[in-house]
């Protein structure tokens, strides 16, 4: 039986708000919240050490709030007055919104897409021209960065964020069923305080902590986002109804995106084509 989960998420402000709440209820168990790691940004000594300068891009691609903090936070320290004319790229639309923090709002210098790879991807490309600086947290996914290496697209990353662990003193991973862990860096914290046996089954969202936990050798039973778990809270609903019908619970398996893969592909197809296109019609013009 499941009766006590963590989820390694900071506590809901209106917790009866929270799918967790909601399935805290279904089924009568406990839920604690619990960060197992902090995202903190990089001080102006380690932004200077990757020898990047900001005045020499024309768009920054911003992926979370942190990355934001960072980046005008840096911008202050150093003295750095970014121009009117900087653009900003962002995942979606609350770290677009949070952007309103350091700069006026205006549509026609702030982007955002639907909170998925290849919708920020799409957009990205859309700003082809633009001289990109990839805002990042250290660790970071490659997925963003090795696909702009592969469209060839004028791009600097630079890490503004650093992951470390939290306090885990007061952690005991023994009274829960279910670990629900968020991302490799939440894998990695775990692992460097507690055996692998004193775990329990681990719930993981994203393919990144999913393959991490399972590099790591943990018993992960449920993910998420997929087709029938979209969310963290669906994911465990499926697991924990599961076992209250007695089933035995299969490992999760790492699946490979076959359509994120094919769109990358017709990308690189475009991206190339346009590429040969404009070389030709050069060649031709300068005859």
């Amino acid at each position: 039986m499941v009766k006590n989960v963590l989820i390694s998420q900071p506590r809901p402000a209106v917790l009866e708000k929270s799918p967790f709440f909601e399935l805290s209820n279904k089924y009568g168990i406990e839920v604690d919240y619990k960060p197992l790691i902090r995202v903190v940004g990089v001080s102006l000594k380690e932004f200077r050490s990757q020898r990047i300068e900001i005045l020499d891009h024309t768009a920054v691609i911003f992926t979370s709030r942190t990355t934001v903090d960072s980046f005008f936070k840096v911008c202050e320290e150093a003295r750095i007055t970014v121009p009117e004319t900087m653009k900003y790229i962002c995942n979606t639309e609350a770290v677009a919104l949070y952007l309103q923090k350091y700069i006026v709002y205006r549509k026609r210098k702030i982007s955002f897409a639907d909170g998925s790879f290849t919708g920020l991807l799409e957009l990205i490309i859309k700003h082809k021209s633009e001289h990109l600086l990839l805002a990042l947290s250290e660790p970071h996914k490659p997925e963003l960065p090795d696909t702009l290496t592969k469209l060839k697209l004028n791009y600097s990353p630079v890490i503004l964020a650093k992951t470390i662990a939290a306090d885990m003193s007061e952690l005991n991973p023994s009274q829960y069923d279910v670990m629900a862990l968020y991302s490799p860096s939440d894998v990695k914290s775990v692992t460097e305080h507690f055996k692998i046996e004193e775990l329990p089954v681990i719930a993981a969202f994203g393919e990144a902590t999913l393959r991490a936990a399972l590099d790591a050798g943990m018993s992960v039973k449920a993910s998420a986002p997929s087709p029938e778990a979209p969310s963290m809270a669906k994911a465990l609903d499926l697991y924990i109804n599961k076992i209250k019908r007695g089933e035995v619970v299969a490992d999760a398996e790492v699946k490979n995106d076959e359509a994120k893969e094919e769109f990358i592909r017709v990308q690189q197809n475009k991206l190339a084509k346009k590429s040969r296109t404009r070389t030709s019609s050069t060649s031709k013009s300068s005859k």
